[in-house]
């Protein structure tokens, strides 16, 4: 047995040796510990009232610290007796002095209705007291850096009338005290009730850092990363607001890349082209949407209804997309047009074979060509046939009336509409967006949608409906919806895009324009900091809100994918410059 003890000492000591530093030199003002250098200072005095996460500063500020808090219940009836004493003795004190003649003393009136509402609370069982000891221990590596640090602390608290001292004579007892061993050697306390005590407490904490996800930048609070899976969030939808050559399509160029190394599948719409060069440099497909473009799209194709659906509701639900798509190519329709393009779309499809009560996964659908006959043979139709004759027939045939012949199975596909015609720009969008989210439904992956300028669908209300349909939705398809504009003002206008932010788990605000700001404000409950500093902000900062928590972020990029996403014209001018003397040189 005595040898076993002695084993244990042993290792015990041997343990100690391994931890322990290789000096500690203690001095009334601080602890040398090998190269660096400690101070401990406690918090002596609090002010009447403390306001919620006054303590958020310090946990969120960027040095090396440990922190401890001691909260010791005390016995309430002993508190009773004692607030008692002192209420007597401070009533007896107002009687002298009126007795005197002298003025009310506020100070005495404030101090009496103090501690009687706290008897109240007390004697109610709704509040406890406490002792309450909070010690800070922070380092660094000389005793100057020391002093400018404890300073720095000091008007951290000092303007919120926190007051704090250091633990002269007493650093070896503080030290000791913000070990993570349970024990205060300082005992310093100020006795506070629940109210004020629950203020310390949770700490708020600007860090946005998880164990998995992708880099997004760097924390401009505290300059730690900011790090998340979005797909980890209540839902994976974002949207991205700022003036143009702020930095959004370059954020979010940033995020497809990293979001390609983890598989996820992205499917981007591109209204100015800016995407294309990052779809050549990975292998994506860029696909140019116009009307003379040799890619197309059909919108009467289905999908494929999962096992848990009936045909029956997948086949209303894309008719309600599809009529979604003709009022923004035929414009207002009159009730009874209306009820004629729903009939003439049914009958469009029984053409086909397809019905809502037959199997249509494997059947042809129809084309563009093929409704225009149909409504030319419904009586009250010819309005409606005369509208859309330009497009199954005139110039913008070629964009609509076609059978599809694109996939959607590479990694990263793009669709650009920067030749399609500005009024056909909504047009192809919606068609896009309605192609996407029938394969989406189809077939269940990782995607994220990139919708860039999304003003141009939301300035008509069957666009910001259906967008709106595929933020609240996008989650039971593993779908993240990204939603980026510069036009804010146009965009929160509508009741859509309120609540696209509103089922967004991600809010991203680069610099803003002035006449946009207020908007923004209201929106996002800003403070009047965060207002100028979206107001002022350099190219790539921004703030990022991801559930309860915002940051200020910075996004940073390697040089390697600087190169790939950059949209600044001199640098895609040098990148091609490049790429042409690389190809002489190796001709």
């Amino acid at each position: 047995m005595a040898k076993q003890n002695s084993t244990t000492e042993t290792n015990t000591k041997n343990i100690d040796s391994f931890l322990a530093p290789s000096a500690l030199t203690v001095s009334p003002n601080h602890i040398q510990i090998g190269n660096q250098y400690a101070r401990t200072v406690f918090l002596a005095t609090y002010p009447r009232y403390l306001h919620t996460n006054w303590f958020s500063p310090l946990i969120n500020i960027d040095k090396e610290f440990n922190i401890s808090i001691f909260v010791n219940p005390k016995n309430t009836a002993e508190i009773l007796r004692k607030l008692r004493d002192q209420l007597a003795r401070l009533e007896a004190q107002v009687m002298e002095e009126s007795e005197a003649g002298k003025v009310r003393n506020p100070i005495l009136e404030t101090a009496i209705q103090d501690i009687e509402t706290l008897r109240d609370q007390l004697q109610q069982g709704t509040d406890r007291f406490f002792e309450l000891g909070i010690y800070i221990t922070f380092f660094e590596n000389s005793l100057r850096e020391l002093d400018e640090t404890e300073s720095k602390l000091q008007g951290m608290f000092e303007y919120q009338l926190v007051f704090s001292r250091p633990a002269t004579f007493r650093m070896q007892e503080g030290f000791v005290s913000t070990l993570p061993l349970n024990t205060d050697k300082l005992n310093v306390y100020t006795s506070m009730n629940t109210e004020p005590l629950s203020s310390t407490f949770p700490f708020v904490s600007f860090d946005l850092t998880s164990n998995s996800g992708i880099l997004y930048g760097i924390n401009t609070h505290n300059n730690s990363l900011v790090l998340f899976d979005r797909f980890e969030l209540e839902n994976a939808n974002a949207v991205v607001f700022g003036k143009s050559g702020g930095g959004k399509s370059y954020t979010i160029k940033l995020e497809i890349l990293r979001s390609l190394v983890f598989g996820t599948q992205i499917l981007v719409m591109d209204p100015e082209d800016e995407y294309k060069y990052l779809a050549e440099t990975v292998g994506g497909a860029s696909i140019k949407i116009s009307v003379n473009s040799p890619h197309h799209l059909n919108p009467f194709d289905l999908p494929a209804p999962k096992p848990e659906e009936s045909p029956a509701d997948v086949f209303k639900s894309h008719l309600l997309d599809l009529t979604g798509l003709f009022k923004l190519i035929l414009g207002d329709l009159t009730p009874e047009e209306d009820s004629i393009l729903d009939e003439a779309l049914i009958q469009t499809y029984a053409i086909k074979d397809i019905t809502p009560e037959t199997d249509f996964t494997n059947s042809a659908p129809p084309i563009l060509s093929d409704l225009q006959n149909v409504l030319e043979g419904l009586n009250g139709a010819e309005s409606l046939a005369v509208r859309l004759k330009k497009y199954s027939q005139g110039t913008f045939s070629g964009f609509l009336n076609n059978p599809t012949n694109i996939s959607l199975e590479n990694r990263l596909v793009v669709f650009s509409i920067r030749d399609m015609e500005e009024e056909l720009r909504p047009i192809a969008m919606y068609l896009i967006l309605n192609h996407i989210w029938t394969q989406v439904r189809r077939d269940l992956k990782k995607r994220v949608l990139v919708v860039d300028e999304a003003w141009w669908l939301m300035k008509y209300a069957m666009g910001a409906e259906f967008l709106f349909n595929i933020a609240k939705r996008a989650r039971k398809y593993y779908l993240g919806l990204t939603t980026i504009s510069q036009d804010i003002p146009d965009f929160m206008a509508t009741p859509q895009g309120k609540a696209i932010v509103t089922n967004s788990s991600i809010q991203v605000l680069m610099k803003q324009s002035a006449a946009a700001i207020d908007v923004v404000k209201n929106t996002f409950n800003l403070t009047d900091a965060e207002k100028y500093y979206l107001l002022e902000a350099r190219v790539g900062f921004g703030l990022l809100f991801v559930g309860q928590n915002h940051v200020g972020v910075r996004v940073v990029a390697s040089y390697a994918e600087d190169q790939i996403i950059t949209s600044d014209p001199r640098q895609i001018l040098e990148v091609e410059k490049a790429k042409e003397e690389w190809a002489k040189e190796n001709a």
